[in-house]
């Protein structure tokens, strides 16, 4: 039983965003497919979260603190009870990078190449050696901390994932573990909507997506002129539930499940 106090006690549309999702949960889920979202300009955060609650889906996500339509960032005090909210639902969540940085080369001391595309210092070139690398990691599951009360696991997403075996191995030795997505998994909502419209997106998806399968959408692209998720989320879910498969979180992939694991909630 929740205490009174409970925030989901509070009225019907509390109780809606607090629902516990059953995949995440542990149900058995046989033909699973894993839905993740990368943070954005955070235009459909609130569409996203209500059509996961409304299909019980659980999701992962991945933290930056980008630029958002609200002129503030993704992680700023006014996005923290948005956060607070999907850590209550149980989904899954991991770090993006505070400041969205890209990998862009090895470098011969051991060090990367590095550019931001958010924060103070976006555009700049940076040479990062792997404990500052660790540490631009870590900044996210701190503000995810103090946003939601709870750990963030190390799970994390290199920004447009780039890497290389250098930049996994650095993350490795300070405990993080990298999720990629599936080639199928690639819904296309960062493409120019003109040469790809929402239409041939959903059904290249519907037709290519398999089980095991790893998706990646993001919670708002400031490129895009016709947005993804209002027109391809929804039909989506039900599309790939209508052909048997199934949506689980990452606690049940045999890659991060220790990992998820050794965070405890």
């Amino acid at each position: 039983m929740r205490r009174a106090s409970d925030p989901c006690r509070q009225g019907l549309a509390a109780l809606l965003v607090c629902v516990t999702l059953p995949a995440a949960a542990g149900a058995a889920c046989e033909r699973p497919v894993y839905l993740s979202f990368d943070t954005g300009h955070m235009g459909v955060a609130p569409l996203v979260a209500e059509v996961l609650t409304r299909h019980q889906v659980p999701a992962a996500f991945f933290l930056a603190n980008e630029r958002t339509r609200d002129d503030g960032s993704s992680l700023d005090d006014r996005w923290a009870p948005w956060w607070k909210a999907r850590a209550a639902e149980g989904h899954v969540f991991g770090s993006h990078t505070f400041d969205h940085v890209y990998w862009r080369a090895d470098r011969t001391d051991g060090g990367f190449d590095m550019r931001p595309s958010a924060g103070p210092r976006s555009g700049r070139a940076l040479r990062w050696s792997a404990s500052d690398y660790c540490a631009e990691l870590e900044r996210v599951r701190t503000r995810f901390t103090e946003m939601t009360g709870q750990p963030m696991p190390r799970l994390f997403r290199a920004p447009g994932g780039k890497t290389s075996p250098a930049l996994l191995k650095a993350a490795a030795a300070c405990g993080w573990t990298h999720v990629g997505w599936s080639a199928a998994g690639f819904l296309g909502d960062e493409l120019p909507s003109d040469r790809y419209p929402n239409q041939p997106l959903l059904a290249k998806a519907l037709r290519d997506i398999r089980p095991g399968d790893v998706l990646m959408a993001h919670l708002g692209i400031w490129s895009r002129q016709d947005p993804w998720a209002p027109a391809v989320l929804e039909p989506l879910i039900t599309g790939l539930k209508a052909r048997g498969l199934c949506f689980a979180s990452l606690r049940q992939h045999p890659s991060y499940r220790a990992a998820l694991a050794a965070t405890a909630p």
